[in-house]
């Protein structure tokens, strides 16, 4: 494959471990890597995961450990975190980790970081202990973990070995328009999850635009948001892999987390009306078809957004139908990106 692309707008990868039923995490870190080496060949620019934690679905919850295996995996793909729940941790131990990263795998490793724990509130409780204000001190955590890699900490009592002076690029994640106006103070790249979290999509990213300042990390504003794409041959047969991931999301709903299951004929007789709705909602922009429906969704999609990348993810049952649905978003890609 390793073709060369001509779209200007760079194609990434969000990848959660998910687990599919009748599999285990182990089969999903497996899936994971086949899929990052897929991407790698194929063009796209990064391959993400993401923290969460207490989900019999996703198993990126130890998220550096399993990009240490990712990055291992593959050989000049970006890996990074998309994102570290940063209050879920202390700012030296991400800035050591996400140092060891970078010292293994020069100029490849991105860091993400989010302010939101990525489970329950319970859950919450149990990472953070005595730390649920956490969130608040968001930004100034993210002020510290800057300190640590800065080579001028080299004096500080307290240091980041590894990580001190190495080049680790930080995003900041939003779902709402809170984390736009830090990206934006911060002069920071911005990524939003619009593949969970579509409803304030547009307003964040103007925010970030207009209260942008520049930075020693960056010049101009620089935005991603992520989607979902489920694409297969027919219109038909991408409706039918998307049952998965819709069950999925209406355990969401219900309270009642399950794996990935297989897709079913039809979802009328599994959701109600309500939980459709609320499940289209949530999912606004995914983007389910054939190759030319993707291409003028997706084109409706970037013009509307003028974000300066794309990320995207697929949760999809089959392993070999999820690597041809990126295979053909890769090749119509280069007609709207």
């Amino acid at each position: 494959m390793n073709k060369q692309h001509t779209a200007t707008r760079p194609l990434s990868v969000l990848d959660l471990a998910t687990v599919v039923e009748g599999q285990t995490p182990a089969d999903a870190f497996h899936r994971s890597l086949e899929l990052a080496q897929f991407a790698e060949e194929a063009g796209f620019k990064r391959f993400w995961m993401a923290e969460h934690h207490n989900m019999v679905s996703v198993a990126s919850s130890a998220t550096s450990v399993l990009l240490g295996y990712i990055a291992g995996g593959t050989k000049h793909i970006r890996v990074g975190s998309g994102g570290i729940m940063l209050p879920n941790h202390a700012p030296l131990v991400i800035a050591e980790q996400f140092g060891t990263l970078a010292a293994l795998y020069p100029d490849r490793i991105d860091l993400g970081l989010g302010r939101a724990p990525g489970t329950d509130q319970v859950t919450a409780r149990a990472l953070r202990r005595d730390r649920m204000s956490a969130a608040n001190d968001f930004p100034e955590e993210v002020l510290e973990l800057q300190t640590y890699f800065s080579p001028d900490n080299c004096n500080s009592p307290v240091r980041a070995i590894p990580g001190e002076g190495l080049d680790v690029p930080i995003w900041i994640l939003g779902s709402s328009t809170d984390s736009a106006y830090l990206a934006a103070a911060m002069g920071l790249p911005y990524a939003f999850a619009s593949h969970f979290a579509p409803t304030h999509l547009h307003a964040a990213l103007r925010i970030y635009r207009e209260h942008f300042k520049p930075s020693e990390f960056l010049q101009q504003p620089y935005t991603m948001a992520c989607v979902n794409v489920v694409a297969a041959d027919t219109n038909e047969e991408a409706q039918h892999l998307a049952t998965s991931f819709y069950q999925m999301f209406l355990g969401i709903i219900r309270g009642r987390l399950r794996q990935l299951p297989p897709p079913v004929a039809s979802m009328d007789n599994i959701w109600s009306p309500h939980e459709k709705a609320a499940a289209q909602q949530m999912l606004d922009y995914s983007f389910v078809g054939d190759p030319a429906k993707i291409r003028q969704d997706l084109k409706g999609f970037l013009d509307a957004t003028a974000v300066d990348e794309l990320m995207v993810t697929a949760h999809i049952y089959d392993q070999s139908a999820r690597l041809h649905s990126y295979k053909l978003l890769r090749e119509l890609f280069d007609d709207v990106g």
